[in-house]
């Protein structure tokens, strides 16, 4: 992040505009909404400008930029077709350590305004941090239309309950979990729809019923156990990000990757207790222990896994646990490693004319062996998918030949697939170790197996950065 959002409290502040185009008159439009007291500094005032002062709004001094037109401003807006003016603003302002915006000149500011939605009190800043103002306006239009017509209602509706919730119910855990329980309530819609006073009614009875069962009653957790998907922050499902935004502490896995731990909520702890190839960090029965520990002490933990937490994701495990203790939890499916990786690379897994059937298999080692049912892994029209197989792969490779499958079937190998690291390695049971060690295929990996691997030259769709 390059800049820091805030938003700024100028009502009855000096606030400078210098320019007098239409520009400018945008700019002092936006100040004076805001409450600034405001100065417009102009050679030419176009007549939007000359109509906001003729208005009162504003104070117009028709005549060059100066250095004492800055004094004693809380922030200024430079908005000239002079790029020696502009630049001269800037470099006054920051002397005097005056919050400053050039427009449409990003190195010349020390701040930046954004698109901005207003519901007031509800305000929606959007920023490409001075990249792409076109993007930001884009992305206003869409949250334009997302956002309720009277989320403002709601707002004011919430706000006048504020200093009653603090005085009433004393925790501040206990208070967030009041709020997020009224959102998560049909309060919002009730505003919507336009009757507050039915929502109002709601609130007190929710808080009455709040204020009388947290007497005494210590705070009781709960757990998510959700799947990630695998790797494309994109393919979270819309309930895993809502309980991403809810956990207070998260347990994640070596498999969610960076951008899928961004989403979840910023001031959450987070505790990685992810495990590699021989290196169990931290052990399945103190993971589980952990989950009912941090339950117990009031918490809303996210177990947040890579894929499908019950596709080679020892959920199941871990929910027996919970069950055991009596603690509450909430499941959320993930796109499996399987179908993300295969749906990235353009392989279907399954098609009426290559495959009927499709097996998912762990491609774990023991002992130097890959313990598995070879025999029936080598029948006709079925696709093979490995999870965790590249070290197992000459293994694999070796065993699927000597029960009987022929040494030119197409494999695919594919690294970190739906990111931006994914590659792809495609060739035969024969080749395809030489070719995967030429590539430097790192884990994770995903080994599909199976006719439907040759369909990948007309459906290969997927193009990263390289």
């Amino acid at each position: 992040m390059e800049r820091l959002p805030i938003f700024l409290n100028i009502r009855d502040k000096r606030c400078v505009v210098v320019g007098g185009g239409p520009v400018a008159a945008r700019k002092a439009e936006l100040l004076q909404r805001c409450g600034a007291e405001l100065e417009i500094i102009a050679e030419h005032a176009c007549d939007d400008i000359q109509s906001i002062c003729d208005a009162g709004k504003a104070q117009l001094h028709l005549e060059s930029f100066q250095e004492k037109h800055i004094d004693k401003a809380c922030l200024i807006i430079a908005a000239t077709d002079s790029e020696e003016t502009n630049r001269l603003v800037s470099e006054l302002a920051r002397i005097q350590n005056i919050p400053v915006n050039v427009v449409d000149q990003p190195d010349l500011c020390t701040f930046i305004l954004p698109a901005i939605v207003d519901r007031s009190p509800v305000l929606v800043a959007i920023s490409s941090g001075g990249s792409s103002p076109v993007l930001s306006r884009k992305l206003k239009e869409l949250t334009e239309t997302s956002l309720p017509d009277r989320i403002s209602d709601l707002a004011n509706l919430l706000a006048s309950y504020r200093s009653q919730v603090k005085t009433e119910i004393e925790s501040f855990d206990s208070r967030l979990r009041f709020w997020e329980g009224i959102l998560d309530s049909e309060v919002p819609e009730l505003v919507y729809s336009g009757n507050s006073s039915k929502a109002n009614e709601l609130i007190k009875t929710k808080l009455e019923h709040s204020r009388s069962d947290s007497v005494g009653k210590p705070l009781t957790g709960e757990v998510y156990l959700v799947g990630a998907g695998p790797g494309d922050p994109d393919l979270l499902t819309l309930r895993a990000l809502r309980l991403m935004h809810k956990a207070d502490i998260v347990l994640y896995d070596r498999l969610v990757s960076e951008e899928i731990m961004k989403k979840c909520r910023p001031d959450a702890e987070k505790i990685y207790v992810g495990k590699a190839r021989a290196d169990h960090a931290v052990e399945q029965e103190t993971i589980n222990q952990m989950l009912v520990r941090l339950a117990k002490d009031g918490n809303r933990v996210l177990r947040l896994k890579g894929g499908d937490p019950f596709i080679f994701g020892r959920g199941g495990e871990e929910l027996e646990s919970l069950a055991e203790a009596g603690i509450s939890f909430q499941i959320v499916p993930g796109i499996t490693a399987a179908s993300g990786c295969a749906a990235y690379a353009g392989i279907p897994l399954t098609h009426r004319d290559h495959s009927q059937s499709v097996r998912f298999l762990t491609g774990h080692t023991k002992d130097g062996e890959v313990p598995l049912d070879w025999d029936t892994l080598v029948i006709e029209q079925q696709t093979l998918v490995f999870y965790m197989g590249l070290v197992g792969l000459p293994v694999i490779c070796r065993e699927l030949i000597s029960h009987g499958k022929n040494e030119s079937t197409p494999i695919a190998v594919i690294q970190q697939g739906t990111t931006r690291n994914q590659k792809v390695v495609t060739s035969t049971l024969k080749e395809i170790v030489t070719e995967v060690d030429s590539a430097q295929l790192k884990a994770p990996t995903m080994i599909i197996i199976g006719d439907v691997v040759k369909l990948r030259d007309g459906l290969d769709w997927y193009k990263t950065e390289s």
